[in-house]
């Protein structure tokens, strides 16, 4: 089955020559993707990828641009954060509809990952909530979701682990 997601990597200033980053990443396996080097120090890669499900497609893409540029570090795997505009984008209801169901269901809506003006969420918790629901979505983008977000979880927990980490891990279990 084919995958759709987007790698943003941030690359070392002293690669900044674009034809060898794009010749690495051919040579690595990246050619399912189409690269975007517009934003200066990061390499964005949107891949079609094909695979036994979307963890091996998205950790075998990762995979892939390390060995292209091992000094590259992962920013963000996408689709994950999102606000109810893009929800209601990738469902194909509007905005007005994501937050009726929103309100209409708070007790049970996913929490945000951050809230104010703009909120944000795991776009796969709100898809585990349509989906519980019976609401109609496309079953591709619940699967990529899932793990994209399973390795955004995991790539934050290492880079910012401290001896604190535990402590704080079993206060919020207890809670």
């Amino acid at each position: 089955m084919e995958y759709e997601f987007e790698l943003t990597f941030k690359i070392n200033d002293v690669i900044c020559d674009h034809d060898h980053i794009m010749m690495q990443l051919g040579k690595a396996g990246c050619t399912d993707a189409l690269v975007g080097l517009g934003v200066a120090g990061h390499v964005r890669l949107e891949f079609v990828r094909e695979a036994k499900n979307a963890s091996e497609a998205v950790l075998s893409a990762i995979a892939d641009v390390k060995k292209a540029l091992p000094l590259a570090s992962l920013v963000e795997a996408c689709p994950d954060l999102v606000g109810l505009t893009d929800v209601a984008d990738m469902v194909g209801v509007t905005r007005q509809n994501m937050r009726k169901l929103m309100i209409t269901h708070s007790d049970r809506f996913p929490s945000p990952v951050h809230g104010g003006s703009t909120s944000i969420w795991h776009l796969a918790e709100i898809l585990d909530f349509m989906q519980e629901r019976k609401l109609s979505m496309p079953i591709f983008i619940h699967e990529v979701a899932r793990a994209t977000m399973q390795v955004n979880i995991v790539k934050e927990r290492l880079m910012h682990e401290t001896p604190m980490t535990r402590d704080v891990e079993k206060f919020l279990a207890a809670c």
